[in-house]
């Protein structure tokens, strides 16, 4: 079981993660920059219970998907002297994971929001 002095500390590591992750990576900035607008445009047009599963799903898509890129660049780049020829292509497969991802929240965004702006 795990005490709650134990848990705390875990938060505390995320949190920590979360913060520095935030400072160092630009794309996650514009990314959440991005999240809250649509968070904002969802308030103003009153979306549905579903239509906010859907909104918070991609949001919170595409900032786990830039997380976890940007936990695999730092171990790529420790990696980088012994595995050269790979860490590009890694690094080129991550990005690619983001932009699907973004693909994804985009469409999402369309399918809900374009009744609204068509009104």
């Amino acid at each position: 079981m795990l005490r709650p002095k134990r848990l705390f500390r875990s938060f505390q590591y995320s949190i920590k993660g979360l913060t520095k992750t935030f400072r160092e990576e630009p794309n996650l900035k514009i990314q959440t920059i991005i999240g809250i607008i649509i968070v904002i445009c969802g308030l103003y047009f009153r979306l549905t219970y579903i239509q906010w599963c859907l909104v918070i799903f991609a949001i919170g898509l595409v900032i786990l998907m830039e997380l976890i890129n940007s936990a695999v660049e730092r171990i790529t780049d420790v990696l980088k002297p012994r595995i050269n020829s790979y860490v590009k292509d890694i690094k080129d497969i991550m990005a690619a994971i983001v932009f699907v991802s973004a693909l994804i929240a985009i469409a999402i965004g369309l399918a809900v929001f374009l009744p609204y702006l068509l009104k």
